[in-house]
């Protein structure tokens, strides 16, 4: 039985180490090296409480405000708007009341195991030291500024995620490099963060191969068919004849689904980051503030800011203005922290309007699957939606109902 993973990102490294341990033959394929997309420039964080739906009203009702401002958490480049249209209308479909308690419990769920399951595929592989002890730090500047962030945590109470409100001085008994201005913390002790996920990714690439899985590098064009899935093609006239395919190519994956007559809803949330090697402080937490759209995480060597969203496709340039901000931002939170020996970086963000991802089976097409959607989530899931597919691909049963997860729930 031979099983072609399209796409060698976390999550379909995950997949295809998993069912090559189940005893499929296995073959990675990506259009570049393991771990050199979105996967390389995450905000390393297994980021348990973070699966709210983005489309709670919340949210939404502040997108147009945002969208005027240039330096706003969420950017629309003005030429690619037509193209979100149908996206933004599903996006304000899964706001309804009922629906967010739905997308709540089902994000939940997948968190609810996700540490768990990260660090037993990490001490499977030899690299438990890779994941932090502490956890992530959220910061308010007042008790108003926290009170703008209750819904998150009273969601987080709802389903039983641990947290603890710091005052500020105990924050910074956390991490001296906070400036006086934070008044208010929130501790996610579970929010780890990673030393580095694209070493990682590399790890596992490694340990599938010494399996005897095989890795293969080209761009998937098409695929052939009888009454199921029989091969993938590739640009370069390869076919790789398949029993199963899955797909799992991040932001990518629309454009193969429509090949094979299925149309996923999904767009890329274009993320920055700041990669820098001479911060001048030292971190042990990840932080993020809410309020101001960012995140910081000792990971790689040095420290990593990121943060915003950016709504341009897939083909158009990084404006890295985008980056400058959030490094901005996150000296006002550390204001010891320099940017020396730094590197830029874009990636994309592969984004269902639902933020819940697709874990499915194919609707319409035999011995296709999809693990796609993952959003500003794909380490922290990397580790359950392994187990799950290859559940779900095996024929075992999987400890999740996959149903709410459906290719077709659109």
């Amino acid at each position: 039985m031979v099983t072609v993973v399209v796409g060698a990102g976390i999550v379909g490294t995950a997949i295809a180490h998993d069912l090559q341990k189940r005893g499929r033959q296995v073959v990675l394929v990506d259009r570049g090296a393991p771990g050199k997309g979105a996967s390389y420039g995450n905000m390393a964080s297994i980021a348990v409480t973070e699966f709210m739906p983005a489309s709670r009203p919340s949210i939404w009702r502040q997108i147009p405000g945002w969208m005027l401002d240039p330096e706003g958490p969420v950017r629309v480049r003005p030429g690619y708007m037509p193209r979100l249209v149908p996206w933004f209308l599903r996006f304000i479909a899964a706001s309804r009341p009922g629906k967010l308690r739905e997308l709540e419990a089902q994000g939940a769920a997948l968190c609810g195991r996700a540490l768990a399951d990260t660090q037993a595929l990490l001490a499977e592989t030899g690299l438990q030291d890779q994941i932090s002890e502490v956890g992530c730090l959220s910061l308010y500047t007042d008790a108003a500024e926290f009170k703008a962030d209750r819904e998150h945590i009273e969601i987080l109470e709802r389903f039983g995620f641990a947290h603890e409100v710091l005052e500020g001085a105990a924050a910074r008994a956390l991490e001296p490099a906070l400036s006086d201005k934070i008044g208010m913390a929130v501790r996610f002790p579970d929010n780890r963060s990673m030393k580095d996920p694209y070493k990682l990714v590399l790890a596992l690439a490694e340990r599938f191969q010494a399996l005897g899985g095989r890795v293969e590098t080209g761009a998937v064009v098409g695929f052939t068919r009888s009454d199921r899935i029989t091969g993938v093609q590739l640009a370069d006239g390869r076919v790789i004849a398949a029993d199963e395919v899955v797909i799992c190519a991040g932001a990518f994956s629309a454009r193969l689904s429509k090949l094979l007559g299925e149309n996923i809803p999904l767009e890329t949330e274009r993320g920055y980051h700041t990669q820098i090697m001479s911060p001048g402080i030292s971190m042990r937490h990840s932080i993020i503030w809410p309020a101001r759209a960012f995140m910081v995480t000792p990971t790689a060597g040095g420290i990593r800011v990121g943060g915003t969203v950016e709504m341009a496709g897939l083909e158009a340039a990084p404006d890295y203005r985008r980056a400058k901000v959030t490094v901005r931002r996150a000296q006002t939170a550390l204001p010891g922290l320099a940017c020396e020996d730094f590197t830029e970086w874009m990636g994309h963000r592969p984004a269902l309007p639902d933020t819940v991802p697709i874990l499915s089976a194919s609707a319409k097409t035999a011995g296709v699957f999809y693990a796609v959607g993952h959003g500003h989530l794909g380490l922290t899931y990397a580790a359950t939606t392994a187990r799950l597919m290859g559940d779900l691909i095996t024929g075992a049963k999987p400890e999740l109902d996959l149903h709410p997860y459906r290719v077709n729930r659109f």
